[in-house]
């Protein structure tokens, strides 16, 4: 029963986070800047994982070795939602999101660099089939809704995949490994709104939203896309563990695709397809060699 459980909280993560950008380029779209998208993304989201918390009567005070690696954490992952925003206002969406679906590849590659880790020729075969995946997704249409610097889409993709890679490593092996799940996602959070909220600040200004159309695609964006995402992800990791939620995170790219192309009009040609299938094959086959070495 709680690997059924496990299950389904794994694709409801994966899939409420595909809806990410749906709605972060309808508010790009109408005129907000990212820094505004991303203040109340995270925002919104750290008062619904702060309530979440409160309501599980969870210890929210934290040591000040531990403060320093969550002030840490939070750059990258602050970094990671910066660079796919940009990558979403350049790019398609889905391939946007398929780039960044790759992260677990550069977690493999920097393990077996920096930490140690056991080299595998399966981890590296997979590598190579992602590199030949992302090269049919530039051989595609890239054209995005909103901006047409292809570039600059793909190059804050690619960031996205290794600061959200060191975030992953980052919780691994530092002091944030012992803090609740849900605390660390609520402080990393919030210091991710704040960060942007400066950033907006200092770039033109955080307009404040009145439109009740407007704060539903904001809450959309806040709820289901980021504090959902992130709580079922928690969740589902421990009850299925991370190898397999890894896998079912491939509908993350999945549901991406499918809204750019239903809802955002965006093209989808045979390369695109051939690129995202070699890309979540390659992530498969590194989370399932890595979960055999166990």
């Amino acid at each position: 029963m709680n690997r059924v459980k496990g299950i389904v909280l794994a694709i409801l993560s994966s899939s409420t986070f595909g809806l990410a950008p749906l709605f972060s380029i309808v508010l790009l779209s109408i005129g907000f800047s990212a820094f505004e998208v991303l203040s109340y993304r995270w925002g919104v989201a750290t008062l619904a994982l702060l309530l979440v918390g409160l309501l599980m009567k969870v210890d929210f005070r934290l040591k000040k070795a531990e403060l320093k690696a969550v002030f840490l954490l939070s750059l990258f992952r602050a970094a990671t939602s910066f660079s796919l925003l940009v990558a979403y206002q350049n790019i398609a969406s889905g391939v946007a999101s398929t780039i960044h679906f790759m992260y677990p590849l550069a977690v493999a590659l920097a393990m077996m660099l920096f930490f140690h880790e056991k080299k595998s020729g399966w981890v590296l075969a997979g590598i190579v089939l992602s590199l030949v995946g992302a090269s049919f997704l530039s051989l595609g249409k890239m054209e995005a809704v909103i901006g047409d610097n292809v570039v600059l889409g793909l190059l804050s993709a690619v960031v996205s995949v290794f600061t959200y890679g060191g975030y992953i490593i980052g919780v691994q092996r530092s002091r944030a490994v012992r803090i609740h799940s849900t605390v660390l996602t609520c402080y990393v959070m919030g210091l991710g709104a704040l960060f942007f909220l400066i950033g907006g600040i200092f770039s033109g200004g955080v307009r404040l939203v009145t439109d009740g159309i407007i704060w539903l695609f904001v809450l959309g964006l806040a709820l289901p896309a980021t504090a959902v995402s992130n709580i079922a992800l928690v969740h589902a990791v421990k009850l299925v563990g991370p190898t397999l939620t890894s896998v079912l995170g491939a509908l993350e790219p999945v549901t991406a695709v499918i809204i750019g192309i239903l809802v955002l009009g965006e093209a989808f040609t045979w390369q695109t397809a051939i690129g995202i299938a070699l890309i979540i094959v390659a992530v498969t086959l590194v989370v399932a060699t890595k979960r055999k070495n166990q």
